[in-house]
């Protein structure tokens, strides 16, 4: 059904958010409505209250009222203020309202599902980057002067505000025309972040683990078809090893989970510093779905990649990645490193909680692994980043028909959004890859079509996020606009 367009109409004068005026007509759009009047007003009391008594049991029982809480305080505590610019009803339940960053300008859009029945309560709230609206005029093509200086007054009104801390880098054809750090890498101590701070990757290890899988199928060591018992015979049992393909782990669609599983936040963090060890903690895993039939973010199946990549070339996953990644791209600044070791010029993370005594942030040091693997968890530098970069592009790392191959999107295997080990957007000829934990928020854009490159790295949860689109709206700025219809 086509999407119908309705004016949101709450009488919100004492908070005097500027929505546009005519009556809200469904009970997803009252909702809508209110959730913005109490994100705008950032009362615990009020919001905690809402949410205990308009919330549906099955929503509110998939995390803590807390947790519910700090969603609605960190969008206003991100945007400080909103201005409403429309609702659209997406169906007879749901809503998805349009709202402006006071603070920052930035637009979001806020998703809301109600029941169907009364008193319709709340049973899904999200939030996503909104996307250009139709017959969108695309605007003037920036120069580079005009893109730096947009960024950094960007960068500098989020540090000012505390909500972003870290680096961030916007390169062309490998030579930076922007870079900054800001904000904090140890709060104890006082000690201010630098270009070569070195940051929690995430999940961005992946990248490194799959590109070292295709260093060995270059190599002719291995093959994307070929089945995961050719090397772990047993992993998660025999008849799964057999159906599974190196190829289907690489895109995250072979069926396998994720690892970080009560037993693991139970443990000792000493336990786990190799992929072994890591590995004995996925041993009891079962195949989630048949392989090669959907797609399912899978940390275990990278985690598994680096069992192979051991197998395969008779090394520490690490080594290899030291000698054939991080060498050849001059990395110097990036490894997996033991916690417990001395590490000169890592950034602690940092989460907000949002108390009834306002703001207070806690580390991250015992949330989080010992030492990172092929699944994530290493470190690395905005420069860095850069570098491998293009080292990639250029060839240096691998040859450019497996470059190809590792940032194309495979639909054919159920992974329309994800090469190997890539995230990729094709609208924008995009690609690269995000981490993100509590503490840890990093992103990597490699912009296929013109040579561009954008890093940012945070030591502040969902830090970097809004830097990250800011940069693609810079780069991709003078370009038609690419409208989605997912």
């Amino acid at each position: 059904m086509k999407t119908k367009l309705i004016w949101l109409g709450i009488a919100l004068l004492a908070l005097a958010l500027p929505v546009l005026a005519q009556q809200a007509s469904t009970p997803a759009a009252q909702r809508a409505a209110d959730l913005v009047r109490l994100i705008e007003s950032g009362k615990r009391a009020e919001i905690q209250k809402y949410v205990k008594e308009n919330y549906a049991p099955e929503f509110l029982a998939r995390a803590s009222v807390d947790d519910h809480l700090d969603f609605m305080l960190g969008q206003q505590d991100q945007m400080r203020g909103v201005e409403v610019l429309n609702i659209k009803e997406t169906s007879a339940t749901s809503v998805e309202a349009r709202l402006k960053s006071k603070l920052t300008g930035s637009q979001v859009v806020l998703i809301v599902r109600t029941e169907a029945n009364a008193p319709n309560r709340i049973s899904g709230i999200g939030m996503r980057r909104a996307r250009p609206e139709p017959g969108t005029q695309p605007t003037k093509k920036l120069t580079e002067a005009e893109m730096a200086k947009e960024l950094d007054t960007f960068v500098q009104k989020l540090a000012d505000a505390d909500l972003f801390s870290g680096t961030v880098l916007l390169a062309k054809d490998g030579k930076t025309i922007y870079q900054k750090a800001v904000g904090i890498a140890n709060k104890d101590f006082n000690a201010p972040n630098k270009i070569d701070t070195k940051f929690n990757l995430g999940s961005m290890n992946k990248m490194f683990t799959a590109v070292a899988i295709a260093q060995l199928v270059e190599r002719g060591k291995l093959s994307f078809d070929d089945p995961l018992s050719k090397f772990l015979p047993d992993f998660p049992d025999k008849e799964s090893a057999e159906k599974i393909k190196i190829k289907q782990i690489l895109t995250h669609t072979a069926g396998l989970g994720g690892y970080f599983s009560q037993k693991f936040q139970e443990a000792s963090r000493d336990r786990f510093r190799t992929v072994d060890d890591m590995m004995k903690l996925a041993k009891e895993e079962k195949i989630l779905f048949e392989p090669g039939s959907r797609w399912q973010y899978s940390n275990t199946g990278f985690l598994v990649l680096g069992a192979v990549i051991e197998k395969v070339s008779g090394q520490t996953y690490y080594d290899f990645v030291r000698e054939n990644i991080y060498k050849p791209a001059g990395m110097i600044n990036s490894d997996c490193y033991e916690l417990d070791r001395v590490n000169t010029n890592l950034a602690v993370g940092y989460e907000k909680e949002f108390t009834e005594n306002g703001i207070q942030f806690r580390n991250n040091i015992f949330m989080h692994v010992l030492r990172g693997g092929p699944q994530g968890g290493g470190y690395s530098t905005v420069e860095d980043l850069l570098k491998f970069d293009v080292a990639l592009r250029s060839g240096k790392l691998l040859g450019k028909e497996y470059v190809k191959l590792l940032l194309s999107p495979k639909p054919e295997l159920k992974s329309p959004d994800y090469g190997y080990g890539f995230q990729v957007d094709t609208e924008n000829q995009i690609a690269g890859h995000g981490g993100g934990f509590p503490g840890i928020n990093s992103n990597l854009d490699m912009f296929l079509g013109n040579g561009f490159t954008a890093v940012v790295m945070s030591n502040y949860g969902r830090g970097a996020s809004p830097v990250s689109d800011k940069m693609r709206e810079l780069v991709l700025s003078g370009q038609p606009a690419q409208v989605s219809n997912r």
